[in-house]
C-alpha cells in the first residue's frame, strides 16, 4: 500500500456538512475516512455512500453486536453502502454471524479492547482478565473464526501479529503525533511507533479534525508512516 492510503481520518463531526468541509479541506491528502456513530446517526450512513462515489474508502465502525440474525442482517445492510471496513464487538456469536453475512469487497473488523479501557476498567466491568490477556484471547477466537482483521490499540500489534499471521489486517486507533494530547484514550503510540508494531492501518482523528491546518498535519503523519515502512523494506 502507499502510505496515504494507510492513514485513516475519522470524521468525529457532528453534520454531514461539518463531514464535507473537513474533506474538501484534506482534500487529495486523505483517501480513507471512518465514520463512527457521531456521524453515522447524523446521516453519516448516505454520506458514505457519496465518499464510495466519489472514489474514497470508508470504514464504518459501528461495533455491532447482537443475536445473530440481527448482525448477519446489519451486515448485509452495510454490505450495500460499499464500505471497506465494518467493526463488530469479538464475541464468538458475533464475529461468527458477521463473517457469514460478508458480501463483496467489505471485510469485517473486529474489535478487542476499546483503547480507552485499562485493567482497572476491565475489572470494574467483571472481566478477570488484564487487557492483553483478553484482547490475545479474543483475537485468536476472531482468527480461526476467520474475521478479516483486528483493531487493536499499538502497543498489542507487535504481540498480535505473530499470532494472527501477515494476511490479518490490523487497524490501530488511539494514534497521536508527538506532542498531541491524548484525550480520553488510554493505550495511544506515535504514528511510526504503531507501523513498526506491525499495523496496517492508522486511525486518527482529533489531532487532525481538531487542527487548525488539517492537511499539513494529515501529510506529516502520512510522511511518518512512509519514513517509517521505508526502514522495513
Amino acid at each position: 500500500m502507499e502510505p496515504r492510503e494507510r492513514l485513516i481520518v475519522a470524521l468525529d463531526l457532528p453534520s454531514v456538512e461539518a463531514a464535507q468541509a473537513m474533506v474538501a479541506r484534506l482534500g487529495d491528502a486523505v483517501s480513507f475516512y471512518k465514520i463512527g456513530y457521531q456521524l453515522a446517526f447524523a446521516g453519516g450512513l448516505e454520506y458514505a455512500q457519496t465518499l464510495t462515489g466519489a472514489g474514497k474508502r470508508v470504514f464504518l465502525d459501528l461495533k455491532l453486536h447482537d443475536i445473530g440474525n440481527t448482525v448477519r442482517e446489519g451486515v448485509k445492510s452495510v454490505a450495500r453502502l460499499g464500505a471497506t471496513f465494518l467493526t463488530v464487538h469479538a464475541y464468538p456469536q458475533t464475529m461468527k454471524a458477521a463473517v457469514e453475512a460478508r458480501e463483496g469487497p467489505l471485510r469485517i473488523l473486529a474489535v478487542t479492547v476499546l483503547t480507552s479501557y485499562d485493567d482497572a476498567d476491565l475489572a470494574a466491568a467483571g472481566y478477570d482478565f488484564t487487557v492483553p490477556e483478553l484482547v490475545a484471547e479474543r483475537a485468536a477466537q476472531a482468527r480461526d473464526i476467520g474475521v478479516d482483521g483486528l483493531v487493536c490499540s499499538a502497543e498489542e500489534a507487535a504481540n498480535l501479529r505473530p499470532m494472527v499471521g501477515p494476511k490479518m489486517t490490523l487497524v490501530t486507533p488511539g494514534i497521536r503525533p508527538a506532542g498531541a494530547a491524548a484525550g480520553d484514550q488510554k493505550r495511544i503510540a506515535t504514528p511510526a511507533l504503531a507501523i513498526k508494531a506491525g499495523a496496517d492501518y492508522l486511525v486518527v482523528g482529533r489531532p487532525i479534525v481538531g487542527a487548525a491546518d488539517p492537511r499539513a498535519v494529515a501529510q506529516a503523519i502520512v510522511a511518518e508512516i512512509a519514513q517509517e515502512a521505508a526502514k522495513e523494506e
